[in-house]
């Protein structure tokens, strides 16, 4: 196995970016391997690593289709209901709580 080219924070020759970079631009690394990487060091830790891909090789990102859309909105809609009271918090129930913040607060809460 050939080792990656590894260059320095920030510093990555032009032609190569990571995922979140390819996203901005409306691409996906569409199956192509790791091209290099860049690191950024830490004092008491390994480095920060952030894998390269081409942008010549990325491929468009698929359109948002109205099955994936309904999917993501009821998967949204659960992630926002609280299992408590049963109503739309408006906001994602916080994984720590459990449910909404009212019924985390008030005295009389009762488990699930």
């Amino acid at each position: 196995m050939a080792a990656l080219p590894v260059y320095p924070w920030r510093l990555a020759p032009d032609g190569m970016a990571t995922r979140r970079q390819l996203r901005a631009m409306g691409l996906r690394p569409g199956g192509q391997d790791v091209a290099a990487e860049v690191q950024r060091p830490r004092r008491r830790r390994g480095p920060l690593v952030a894998y390269l891909y081409r942008i010549d090789k990325a491929k468009s990102v698929r359109p948002m289709t109205p099955g994936r859309a309904a999917a993501l909105a009821k998967a949204m809609r659960a992630r926002r209901t609280c299992p408590n009271c049963c109503r739309d918090a408006g906001y994602c129930i916080p994984r720590s709580l459990g449910m909404c913040v009212p019924c985390a607060d008030s005295p009389n809460q009762h488990p699930a």
